[in-house]
Protein backbone atom coordinates (compact mmCIF):
# COMPACT_ATOMS: atom_id res chain seq x y z
CA UNK A 1 0.00 0.00 0.00
CA UNK A 2 2.68 2.10 0.87
CA UNK A 3 4.96 1.61 -2.18
CA UNK A 4 1.50 2.47 -4.27
CA UNK A 5 1.44 5.74 -2.42
CA UNK A 6 4.32 6.65 -2.89
CA UNK A 7 4.42 5.84 -6.85
CA UNK A 8 0.80 8.25 -6.76
CA UNK A 9 2.45 10.89 -5.29
CA UNK A 10 5.43 10.62 -7.90
CA UNK A 11 2.86 10.28 -10.63
CA UNK A 12 1.07 13.51 -9.17
CA UNK A 13 4.57 15.18 -9.11
CA UNK A 14 5.61 14.60 -12.73
CA UNK A 15 2.27 16.26 -14.50
CA UNK A 16 2.19 19.21 -11.93
CA UNK A 17 5.85 19.78 -13.19
CA UNK A 18 5.42 18.94 -16.51
CA UNK A 19 2.50 21.64 -16.70
CA UNK A 20 4.44 24.03 -14.85
CA UNK A 21 7.22 24.06 -17.33
CA UNK A 22 5.61 24.74 -20.43
CA UNK A 23 4.51 28.75 -20.35
CA UNK A 24 3.35 30.23 -23.84
CA UNK A 25 3.43 34.14 -23.46
CA UNK A 26 0.75 35.74 -25.88
CA UNK A 27 -0.31 39.45 -26.59
CA UNK A 28 -1.84 41.52 -28.79
CA UNK A 29 -0.19 43.95 -31.01
CA UNK A 30 -2.12 46.79 -29.87
CA UNK A 31 -2.69 49.26 -27.40
CA UNK A 32 -6.35 49.57 -27.78
CA UNK A 33 -8.42 48.57 -25.02
CA UNK A 34 -11.03 46.98 -27.02
CA UNK A 35 -8.31 45.24 -29.27
CA UNK A 36 -10.06 42.27 -31.60
CA UNK A 37 -6.64 41.20 -31.69
CA UNK A 38 -6.09 41.17 -27.69
CA UNK A 39 -9.25 38.80 -28.00
CA UNK A 40 -8.32 36.12 -30.69
CA UNK A 41 -4.27 36.08 -29.15
CA UNK A 42 -6.02 35.31 -25.33
CA UNK A 43 -8.30 32.72 -27.00
CA UNK A 44 -5.94 31.23 -29.15
CA UNK A 45 -3.17 30.38 -26.34
CA UNK A 46 -5.77 29.09 -24.05
CA UNK A 47 -6.71 26.58 -26.98
CA UNK A 48 -3.02 24.99 -25.56
CA UNK A 49 -3.37 22.06 -23.64
CA UNK A 50 -1.48 21.70 -20.32
CA UNK A 51 0.10 25.37 -21.14
CA UNK A 52 0.36 28.02 -18.76
CA UNK A 53 -0.38 31.14 -20.33
CA UNK A 54 0.70 34.52 -19.51
CA UNK A 55 -1.58 37.54 -21.93
CA UNK A 56 0.71 40.73 -22.18
CA UNK A 57 -0.88 44.38 -22.16
CA UNK A 58 1.41 46.03 -24.21
CA UNK A 59 -0.20 49.48 -22.11
CA UNK A 60 2.18 48.18 -19.64
CA UNK A 61 5.17 48.56 -21.71
CA UNK A 62 4.69 52.22 -22.33
CA UNK A 63 7.93 54.16 -23.39
CA UNK A 64 9.09 57.27 -25.29
CA UNK A 65 9.50 56.51 -29.37
CA UNK A 66 12.72 55.28 -29.60
CA UNK A 67 15.55 57.33 -31.00
CA UNK A 68 19.33 56.66 -30.72
CA UNK A 69 19.46 60.22 -28.25
CA UNK A 70 17.08 59.02 -25.96
CA UNK A 71 18.79 55.56 -25.55
CA UNK A 72 21.61 57.95 -24.73
CA UNK A 73 20.17 59.09 -21.81
CA UNK A 74 17.80 56.44 -21.00
CA UNK A 75 19.30 53.41 -21.45
CA UNK A 76 17.13 50.42 -21.47
CA UNK A 77 14.02 51.51 -20.22
CA UNK A 78 12.21 48.78 -17.23
CA UNK A 79 9.54 48.35 -19.34
CA UNK A 80 11.61 47.36 -22.08
CA UNK A 81 13.37 44.62 -19.94
CA UNK A 82 10.65 43.38 -18.22
CA UNK A 83 9.06 42.71 -21.42
CA UNK A 84 12.02 40.48 -22.62
CA UNK A 85 12.23 39.22 -19.48
CA UNK A 86 8.68 37.83 -20.51
CA UNK A 87 9.83 36.36 -23.57
CA UNK A 88 13.09 34.63 -21.73
CA UNK A 89 10.43 32.72 -19.88
CA UNK A 90 8.46 31.39 -22.52
CA UNK A 91 8.49 28.10 -24.07
CA UNK A 92 6.99 29.83 -27.09
CA UNK A 93 5.03 33.35 -28.02
CA UNK A 94 1.87 33.71 -30.15
CA UNK A 95 1.26 37.26 -31.42
CA UNK A 96 -2.26 38.27 -33.40
CA UNK A 97 -1.22 41.43 -35.14
CA UNK A 98 -3.34 44.36 -35.40
CA UNK A 99 -2.74 46.22 -39.23
CA UNK A 100 -1.80 50.03 -38.92
CA UNK A 101 -1.83 51.43 -42.62
CA UNK A 102 -0.63 48.34 -44.02
CA UNK A 103 1.99 47.64 -40.91
CA UNK A 104 2.64 47.04 -36.84
CA UNK A 105 0.73 48.97 -34.64
CA UNK A 106 3.16 51.94 -33.02
CA UNK A 107 2.55 50.87 -29.56
CA UNK A 108 3.99 47.34 -30.74
CA UNK A 109 6.65 48.63 -32.76
CA UNK A 110 8.22 51.40 -30.21
CA UNK A 111 8.24 48.29 -28.06
CA UNK A 112 9.87 46.17 -30.45
CA UNK A 113 12.44 48.94 -31.22
CA UNK A 114 13.10 49.23 -27.62
CA UNK A 115 13.41 45.26 -26.61
CA UNK A 116 15.30 44.41 -29.70
CA UNK A 117 18.23 46.90 -28.65
CA UNK A 118 18.49 44.49 -25.69
CA UNK A 119 19.85 41.90 -27.77
CA UNK A 120 20.12 41.47 -31.44
CA UNK A 121 17.88 38.35 -31.15
CA UNK A 122 14.64 40.33 -30.53
CA UNK A 123 12.73 36.41 -29.98
CA UNK A 124 15.34 34.59 -28.33
CA UNK A 125 15.46 31.45 -30.91
CA UNK A 126 11.41 30.89 -29.56
CA UNK A 127 8.93 29.20 -31.42
CA UNK A 128 6.59 31.83 -32.41
CA UNK A 129 2.64 31.51 -33.46
CA UNK A 130 1.91 34.50 -35.50
CA UNK A 131 -1.48 35.79 -35.91
CA UNK A 132 -3.64 38.65 -37.39
CA UNK A 133 -7.12 39.97 -38.11
CA UNK A 134 -9.31 42.89 -38.76
CA UNK A 135 -12.43 43.03 -40.35
CA UNK A 136 -11.88 43.42 -43.23
CA UNK A 137 -11.69 40.39 -45.85
CA UNK A 138 -8.12 39.80 -45.73
CA UNK A 139 -7.68 39.65 -41.94
CA UNK A 140 -4.73 41.65 -41.68
CA UNK A 141 -2.88 39.35 -44.10
CA UNK A 142 -0.07 41.85 -44.90
CA UNK A 143 0.98 43.26 -42.01
CA UNK A 144 1.50 39.01 -40.62
CA UNK A 145 3.36 38.68 -44.09
CA UNK A 146 5.68 41.17 -42.60
CA UNK A 147 5.99 39.76 -39.41
CA UNK A 148 6.28 35.90 -40.74
CA UNK A 149 8.82 37.56 -43.22
CA UNK A 150 10.92 39.43 -41.28
CA UNK A 151 10.96 37.79 -37.73
CA UNK A 152 13.45 34.96 -38.71
CA UNK A 153 16.09 37.62 -38.56
CA UNK A 154 15.35 38.47 -35.57
CA UNK A 155 15.90 35.05 -33.58
CA UNK A 156 12.30 33.96 -34.20
CA UNK A 157 11.36 30.86 -34.88
CA UNK A 158 8.10 31.33 -36.94
CA UNK A 159 6.60 27.65 -36.95
CA UNK A 160 3.16 28.55 -37.72
CA UNK A 161 0.78 31.45 -38.53
CA UNK A 162 -2.99 32.21 -39.15
CA UNK A 163 -5.36 35.03 -40.18
CA UNK A 164 -8.91 35.66 -39.34
CA UNK A 165 -10.70 37.70 -41.57
CA UNK A 166 -14.02 39.46 -40.95
CA UNK A 167 -13.71 39.19 -37.29
CA UNK A 168 -17.16 40.32 -36.39
CA UNK A 169 -18.56 37.71 -38.40
CA UNK A 170 -16.20 35.04 -37.43
CA UNK A 171 -15.25 34.99 -33.95
CA UNK A 172 -17.21 34.99 -30.38
CA UNK A 173 -15.50 35.20 -27.22
CA UNK A 174 -17.70 32.58 -25.94
CA UNK A 175 -16.87 30.59 -28.68
CA UNK A 176 -13.96 31.60 -30.60
CA UNK A 177 -14.13 30.95 -34.22
CA UNK A 178 -17.56 30.22 -35.45
CA UNK A 179 -16.40 29.20 -38.92
CA UNK A 180 -15.70 25.46 -38.99
CA UNK A 181 -12.96 25.78 -41.95
CA UNK A 182 -11.37 28.59 -40.68
CA UNK A 183 -11.19 26.63 -37.00
CA UNK A 184 -10.15 23.62 -38.57
CA UNK A 185 -7.25 26.14 -40.63
CA UNK A 186 -6.56 27.03 -37.15
CA UNK A 187 -5.88 24.14 -34.86
CA UNK A 188 -3.79 22.90 -37.96
CA UNK A 189 -1.47 25.83 -36.99
CA UNK A 190 -1.84 25.50 -33.51
CA UNK A 191 -0.80 21.44 -33.34
CA UNK A 192 2.43 22.87 -35.16
CA UNK A 193 3.18 25.25 -32.63
CA UNK A 194 2.45 22.98 -29.74
CA UNK A 195 4.22 20.09 -31.21
CA UNK A 196 7.52 23.39 -32.01
CA UNK A 197 7.36 23.22 -27.95
CA UNK A 198 8.47 19.63 -27.90
CA UNK A 199 7.82 17.86 -24.57
CA UNK A 200 7.23 20.63 -22.05
CA UNK A 201 10.85 21.34 -21.78
CA UNK A 202 12.34 24.38 -19.59
CA UNK A 203 12.65 27.42 -21.21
Amino acid sequence: MEVLVALLYRFRDVIESRYLMRKVVAFGASSSSQSINKRLATWAAYQLAEAQVQVLDLNDYEMPIFSVDKEKVLGQPSEAVAFKDALRQANGILISFAEHNGNFSAAFKNIFDWASRIEPKMWLDKPMFLLATSDGKRGGQTVLEIAVKGFPHRGGDVVASFSLPQFKDHFEDDRGITDEVLLREFHQELTKFSAAMGELSNP
